[in-house]
């Protein structure tokens, strides 16, 4: 019993020392960046406000959100505050400037974080198209896996293609050099993830595993995150050059060995840290590097910063 408690004492101390660092490190490096001040006035068509015809995918910061379809999941109160990463509805995201969404299932096609469920996938992809029949030029990156531990749901790739026909982009590599202008009226890309099913083919509707990449570290240490963040972005050619999505998730996960265990005051240990990390990859050289960035609880600065970074890059100025 002793040694689990000074065990547990060394986390805590381990946590508080990793949040001064970032503390700290935004104190003396600060958190400008180009396009820092933007403010954006209609999140629901950002990507139309900034000429569909003057942006390149590969110039895009993408706001997106990690377990994406968590609002809901578990039981209110109960197991939820263990699962849940995200309070708004995928439809209310998308209002709100995300654009990229990390969806997981299970069996059932029932969205999933683990072994809690929540909602049918069903409910996800009626959001979607929801919102695309109230917008003309936002374009969407649609990841959908089979949760770990979970097998693939039957025939899976053709229920989301039946769902998302007309508006999916199909793989091709030639995308990530194309205007939205280009690509409209297509508006999803969709990556789905299967863990035993066939994967998608070249040319096909879905793309395969490999278009949308990241290096996952799996702890409750806000900083260990961030320079683990910062490490992997720095391995990545720039974004001018990749024929593929790199993906930094601005999250910290709770530990099984911490007595903290709850989401949201773990993944808060880092949340406000967003700006800092865009600030030191132009510190760093490699802001150039930046594309996918995903958050826990997203948030309206959280995609300002994104879409501010992006409407610099279109002008020149990053």
């Amino acid at each position: 019993m002793g040694s689990e408690i000074s065990k547990q004492i060394q986390r805590r101390k381990d946590v508080l020392r990793e949040a001064k660092v970032l503390r700290d490190l935004s104190k003396t490096c600060g958190t400008q960046f180009p396009g820092c001040d933007y403010c954006c006035l209609d999140r629901k068509n950002w990507m139309n406000g900034l000429d569909p015809g003057k942006i390149p995918l590969f110039k895009i910061v993408w706001p997106g959100t990690h377990d994406s379809g968590t609002n809901k999941i578990g039981i209110q109160f109960v197991s939820r505050p263990f699962a849940q990463c995200q309070s708004l509805s995928i439809y209310d995201q998308l209002v709100g400037g995300t654009r990229v969404f990390d969806i997981r299932v299970q069996e059932d096609r029932q969205v999933c974080h683990g072994i809690l469920t929540t909602y049918s996938v069903d409910v996800i992809l009626n959001d979607v198209k929801k919102f695309l029949g109230e917008t003309k030029s936002e374009i969407i990156i649609l990841e959908v896996r089979t949760e770990f531990g979970h097998q693939d749901p039957p025939e899976f790739d053709k229920y989301l293609v039946d769902q998302l026909g007309e508006y999916l982009i199909g793989q091709d590599d030639s995308v990530f050099g194309k205007t939205i202008a280009e690509l409209l009226p297509k508006r999803v890309i969709c990556v789905w993830k299967p863990r035993n099913s066939p994967k998608p083919q070249a040319g096909g509707p879905l793309w395969s595993e490999g278009y949308l990449k990241d290096d996952w570290l799996d702890t409750d240490l806000p900083s260990t995150k961030f320079d683990s963040n910062m490490k992997h972005l720095g391995e990545q050619p720039p974004a001018s050059m990749r024929k593929y999505f790199y993906r930094v998730e601005n999250t910290v996960t709770p530990q099984a060995d911490n007595p903290v265990v709850c989401v949201k005051p773990v993944t808060y240990r880092i949340h406000g840290y967003a700006r800092l990390f865009i600030s030191r990859c132009f510190s760093k050289g490699l802001a150039d590097r930046l594309q996918v960035f995903s958050t826990d609880f997203i948030d309206a600065d959280f995609v300002d910063a994104c879409i501010g970074l992006t409407c610099a890059r279109i002008e020149g100025k990053a």
